[in-house]
């Protein structure tokens, strides 16, 4: 009975204190984020988000509206790393709810995304982990092209995030691919073009500037050159 109570006490003690979560533009932003580049720790309290840009750990913060450390973190690469670590339950429950879970990276699938706010969420895991480059196609003469990518381990998740880019942002399916142990799902141009539109409404939203930047610059230049799907 002593340990029941116990027990009863530190549940109490453990809800009674924690934050609260409710679905936003800056939350869905943080949970693509969490999706790409995140860890939820097995101690079901602590998290972890990791990345080579400061701006998107400070963007993290900004979106939780909290004030989290950032710490560079030890790695056998020439590319700096970054980290916040934080405890927080309430968020982490949130995480849970919306369909991640610990070691997430081969087992992520569907998540619980509303409508409304899919558009910040791939924002966010755009930034974690999308891609986008452009060349010149050398078979049409001034034949510009480019893509938008996603890379994910788990085949199943991107192959939801194709779908719902379908039925909630009008693209096409794009184009989903094995490389090496991960799995990239690539839009070219006509599809690039909706997804930015889409993720980047406003010019206030939270992203990594440089991957906004660089995806941006490839639109602008394409207006003035041949469209040409390969």
């Amino acid at each position: 009975m002593l340990t029941l109570s116990i027990n009863g006490m530190i549940n109490t003690m453990r809800y009674a204190l924690k934050r609260h979560y409710e679905w936003s533009r800056e939350i869905a932003y943080s949970v693509g984020l969490m999706a790409s580049d995140g860890c939820l720790q097995k101690d079901s309290r602590h998290l972890d988000l990791t990345s080579v840009d400061i701006e998107q750990l400070q963007n993290f913060s900004k979106a939780l509206g909290r004030d989290l450390p950032i710490s560079k973190k030890d790695n056998i690469s020439d590319t700096p790393a970054y980290r916040v670590q934080f405890s927080d339950v309430a968020y982490y429950d949130f995480l849970l709810a919306a369909g991640l879970t610990p070691a997430k990276s081969h087992t992520i699938a569907t998540l619980n995304i509303p409508d409304e706010y899919y558009a910040d969420f791939l924002r966010g895991l755009f930034d974690g982990d999308g891609s986008c480059y452009a060349y010149m196609d050398k078979r049409w003469k001034s034949s510009y092209m480019f893509y938008a990518t996603f890379t994910a381990a788990s085949a199943p998740f991107l192959r939801y995030i194709q779908v719902s880019n379908s039925t909630l942002l009008g693209t096409s399916s794009g184009s989903l691919r094995v490389s090496g142990n991960a799995y990239i799902l690539s839009y070219a141009k006509a599809d690039a073009k909706i997804l930015f539109s889409k993720m980047y409404y406003s010019d206030s939203v939270l992203c990594l500037k440089r991957k906004h930047a660089k995806l941006s610059g490839f639109t602008k230049r394409s207006k003035n050159d041949t469209i040409t799907q390969v």
